[in-house]
């Protein structure tokens, strides 16, 4: 157990190892099962920590990329590794992608930018 987080490991219990181990729960109600969950926070937190925990216990595939990794120099680069990370989380399903510095992926919009200085637009 990660320590002082019993609040936020229930809840990720509640969010993704509940529809993950018991899907038929979810089926019974009606209810859709969630898709995502951003984990938010200053470094050193935990979020990483915790998103490999409940990777092991539910035995899911644990992929980790950084933000930054997806931002390339080339139109369409990032786009076409995003695909590609999204096509291999399928294949090795279930899957958990981690994306941390998800931050670095959204640029603010400035008067008079360059459009080609950055991919992500």
């Amino acid at each position: 157990m990660v320590g002082g987080l019993t609040k936020q490991i229930q809840e990720i219990k509640e969010v993704i190892e509940l529809p993950i181990k018991h899907p038929e729960l979810f089926d019974s109600l009606g209810v859709a099962q969630p898709k995502g969950v951003l984990l938010y926070g200053p470094p050193g937190t935990g979020k990483t920590l915790l998103a490999r925990a409940v990777a092991h216990h539910t035995d899911c595939t644990f992929i980790r990329v950084s933000g930054s990794e997806l931002v390339q120099k080339y139109i369409g680069e990032g786009s076409r590794m995003v695909r590609e990370l999204f096509i291999m989380a399928r294949e090795a399903a279930p899957t958990i992608i981690f994306m941390d510095e998800i931050d670095s992926i959204g640029s603010s919009r400035q008067d008079g930018s360059q459009g080609g200085d950055s991919e992500v637009q």
